[in-house]
């Protein structure tokens, strides 16, 4: 076994990950990385479509510290997104922490409140900590179907190029970016393009008055401001739903993630694209709609999310509830020390800006954590913040949040050491090791 107690580990060499191992690297945290593709860049490597671009713009999607070259666009590429953070990971030096082709089977707590990870080969390793970042864009989530269809049925994921829908009958099932960009580009290359969507989405422009819509968006602002703002965007761009024979969406703007789109609506407009209700039943070529509409298709496309999963760790570790994973701060349990859940949130915004704002911060809790003998999440619902009820989030109040933080910290520290005199004694309890017979695999 290879003797890494001084040491954190990053599972993950994504945007999250990168972000993470900078932060701990800037304050001389000792730390291995490890990722199961072969290349860094997580999703933006391994996981999204030829022609995808971001949804947020540049100037919040980048790292504050870090910017992207002046000649990307306002939306970046999938291209310009990998090639950034191979160059972000070439500038903080981050490569040569960094393992890839190397996959997590199995993490579990041991004696001594160390953490066991058991890697390719079953190698494993002992750390002081675990960061789990291995991302929400992996574990395909696919809907329940009635009936039997003829043709072909694949993910958004599986998407990879425009070559797939061209020429074809093509049902888009989703009201998600995803689901609206692939629904675009067969209105585009298609033979015939329709998007099931069981509730309409609120269609927010990428740009107003030539700026992206995102970047009217302040730190200052409220959420009941920034929603009136936008619902003014979206009326002055697109007008109401009823212009697009769509119904009204059942869900408050901000309640779900939101979906930034231009081009759906422009398709509708121009009749290239069709819209239906949620999906009844297969039926050999036919696809029957709960309005009782059929039409015949070739190709169906699940644009219908992921699940918040995390296959290496044991049973009693498993928190994630919906869509959320119930810790405190974002991150941290109450009953485990040492095991830090990281990015399974979505913020409506880029995720750049805000590891810009809070990496450094969850690097100073790693430091506290290693003060203490009780768990961080303990130390936070003694204070009194609730878990989770959602994984939606408003940056401009995580901002917000963060910048009290920094300034509460000492605080926080001094809070933090109350309650650990409190709960003399605590130490993680250890769980047993994997069976032989079980299969963990998953692609970080």
């Amino acid at each position: 076994m290879q003797t890494t107690t001084d040491k954190y580990l990053i599972i993950g060499a994504g945007f999250i990950g990168l972000g993470m191992a900078e932060a701990l690297k800037a304050l001389g945290m000792a730390y291995d990385q490890v990722d199961a593709s072969d290349d860094i860049g997580g999703n933006w490597h391994h996981g999204v479509y030829e022609t995808a671009h971001i949804i947020s713009s540049k100037k919040i999607t980048q790292f504050t510290h870090y910017p992207m070259p002046e000649d990307y666009p306002d939306f970046p590429s999938a291209q310009n997104m990998q090639d950034y953070l191979q160059s972000f990971a070439d500038h903080f030096d981050l490569r040569q922490h960094i393992q890839l082709n190397c996959t997590v089977h199995y993490v579990r707590p041991v004696e001594k409140d160390l953490w066991e990870v058991t890697l390719n080969n079953n190698e494993t390793r002992l750390y002081k900590g675990v960061l789990l970042c291995n991302g929400h864009h992996w574990s395909k989530r696919f809907p329940p179907f009635a009936g039997q269809f003829d043709g072909d049925i694949i993910h958004s994921k599986d998407y990879q190029h425009p070559d797939q829908l061209r020429g074809k009958r093509v049902l888009v099932i989703g009201g998600g970016n995803s689901a609206c960009d692939i629904a675009a580009e067969a209105a585009r290359v298609g033979a015939q393009s329709t998007i099931s969507m069981r509730d309409s989405v609120w269609f927010i422009p990428k740009t107003f008055a030539g700026t992206p819509a995102a970047d009217f968006m302040q730190w200052w602002m409220p959420e009941w401001f920034q929603r009136l703002l936008t619902h003014l965007v979206i009326r002055l761009t697109f007008g109401s739903h009823a212009d697009y024979g769509l119904p009204k969406p059942k869900h408050r703007l901000f309640t779900k993630h939101p979906t930034v789109n231009t081009e759906v609506p422009y398709y509708l407009k121009h009749g290239r694209l069709t819209a239906r209700p949620a999906v009844q039943r297969l039926a050999g070529n036919e696809v029957e709609f709960v309005d009782g509409q059929r039409d015949q298709f070739d190709l169906i496309v699940c644009a219908t999310g992921y699940h918040v999963a995390y296959p290496f760790l044991p049973p009693k570790l498993q928190r994630v509830k919906g869509s959320t994973v119930q810790c405190y701060g974002g991150a941290f349990l109450e009953d485990y020390k040492g095991l830090y859940f990281i990015g399974w949130g979505q913020a409506r915004g880029g995720i750049g800006s805000l590891m810009s704002a809070s990496a450094s911060v969850l690097a100073r809790f790693f430091q506290l954590q290693e003060e203490i003998i009780v768990p961080l999440g303990l130390v936070f619902k003694e204070m009194g913040q609730p878990l989770p009820t959602t994984h939606i989030s408003d940056p401009q109040q995580l901002f917000r949040t963060m910048q009290i933080v920094k300034l509460g910290f000492p605080w926080i520290r001094y809070r933090a050491h109350q309650i650990d005199q409190c709960n003399p004694g605590f130490q993680n309890r250890p769980l047993p090791a994997a069976m032989t017979e079980r299969r963990l695999t998953h692609v970080f």
